[in-house]
């Protein structure tokens, strides 16, 4: 059954406990409402679960106002009247938008008002009048109401990509808010666009920022106020239309050579410093070309070690992948298979925890001279490997598998196997340190 839905005399009840941390502030107990469907209408609940889960973000966002201190009357006169109206048998609509309709409709409420017997009470006015307008968080909340509307979108990301996802927008609007001030989110206009956008001009100019960045915080702010703007119909602007920053080049890593990695990356005791965890991960990255994040995130179900092909299983695991070709399977070889046999559960230490596997590796290498400049990264030695394919002639199709790349191509049969992709790897192997 959907959440929070239940049945309840024909009709499909949301029913939802208050939370822990919001009881002090909503004595309630337990919010109930009609979704107004009944069940005979719709076995399964999925059209109640759409009412249900208008409900829940609206009641998520009531809560949030009365942490953030925002007026508890205020908050409760429009919920009230919303369901107000809703038991009357009409949608709430504001009075501005309500005038807009044929006055047959405005006449129907009036009727209603007065055949329910309800025309002195201020709520069931208010209610078909559309009196009480929409709470309208301020810019400094937007991230806030943005996250409570969209929680469906980041169910599948695990907590260090969900750490990494809020962390982002929480930047974007409070650097917006530094710019043109903490207005109500309605109020943005066109000047408030063109304003941030000169802001990060200006550090592109004088900070040197890179313009992917200033692009990617403006493109995260205009989607936190379309959405807001399209869920709560609040008509925001578009406020950033055309406003991307120009010249923006995408940067590739730069690879390691070959004989780089050989003689001094897979050097015996080169990385005899570094935690073994760490040094086992790289490892894997050199021989398999795997994402430093695919492979702290292995769980034991995922490494095949018994198979006839060794073999690790790229997977979601509790986590979204970067797309829908990274699910994968890659043959062991060389030191991956060496690594890998000592890690057969994975690597706990650094599980969901890349940046800091990243970080550690990094440093190490650039402490030890094991870095020929400061572009080269754990994460080149995935582009070293694909240059290694390259220079073995193997196909394209078979290239993208290995590396889970998307290819915006029709996808025909089920593409290279585990053989195929065992031979090319053995071809491209390095050797492999004496020991681990």
């Amino acid at each position: 059954m959907p959440d929070f839905l239940t049945r309840r005399c024909g009709t499909w009840h949301f029913v939802r406990r208050v939370p822990v941390e919001f009881a002090h502030l909503d004595a309630r107990g337990v919010i109930k409402h009609s979704t107004k469907v009944r069940i005979a209408q719709d076995r399964t609940g999925r059209r109640a679960a759409r009412v249900a889960n208008k409900l829940n973000e609206e009641l998520e966002l009531f809560w949030k106002g009365l942490v953030e201190g925002r007026s508890k009357d205020d908050l409760r006169r429009y919920d009230d009247a919303r369901r107000r109206a809703r038991s009357l048998g009409f949608d709430y609509i504001e009075n501005p938008q309500l005038v807009m309709l044929p006055s047959e409709q405005r006449l129907d409420r009036l009727e209603t008002l007065v055949a329910r017997g309800v025309a002195n009470d201020p709520v069931a006015r208010a209610a078909l009048l559309g009196t009480e307008k929409r709470p309208v968080c301020r810019l400094s909340k937007l991230f806030d109401e943005y996250e409570a509307l969209t929680k469906d979108e980041v169910k599948d990301l695990s907590p260090d990509q969900l750490r990494i996802w809020r962390n982002g927008r929480i930047r974007a609007v409070e650097s917006f808010v530094s710019v043109v001030g903490d207005k109500p989110v309605n109020e943005v206009t066109e000047d408030d666009g063109m304003d941030y956008a000169d802001w990060w001009r200006d550090r592109v100019i004088k900070d040197k920022v890179a313009a992917k960045t200033a692009n990617k915080d403006i493109g995260q702010l205009s989607r936190m106020l379309k959405d807001v703007s399209i869920r709560r119909r609040l008509k925001i602007p578009d406020i950033f239309k055309g406003l991307r920053l120009r010249g923006e080049a995408e940067r590739s890593r730069v690879p390691f050579e070959t004989q780089f990695i050989q003689d001094k990356l897979l050097a015996t005791g080169a990385l005899d410093g570094l935690n073994e965890d760490a040094r086992y991960v790289l490892y894997v990255v050199t021989e398999t070309g795997m994402r430093p994040s695919e492979v702290v995130n292995l769980q034991p179900d995922a490494i095949r070690l018994d198979a006839k092909i060794p073999y690790v299983k790229i997977q979601p695991d509790g986590r979204r992948l970067k797309t829908e070709e990274s699910e994968r399977e890659i043959p062991l070889v060389g030191a991956a298979l060496a690594a890998m046999t000592l890690r057969p559960k994975g690597f706990p230490r650094y599980r969901d925890k890349s940046s800091g596997l990243s970080a550690t590796v990094n440093k190490f290498l650039g402490e030890n001279g094991l870095r020929p400049t400061k572009d080269h990264s754990v994460y080149s030695l995935r582009h070293s490997f694909k240059d290694r394919l390259v220079a073995a002639e193997a196909p394209d199709s078979l290239i993208d598998s290995l590396m889970g790349h998307k290819t915006y191509k029709p996808k025909y049969g089920k593409g290279p196997s585990l053989e195929l992709k065992l031979k090319f790897l053995e071809a491209i192997a390095l050797r492999p340190p004496e020991r681990l």
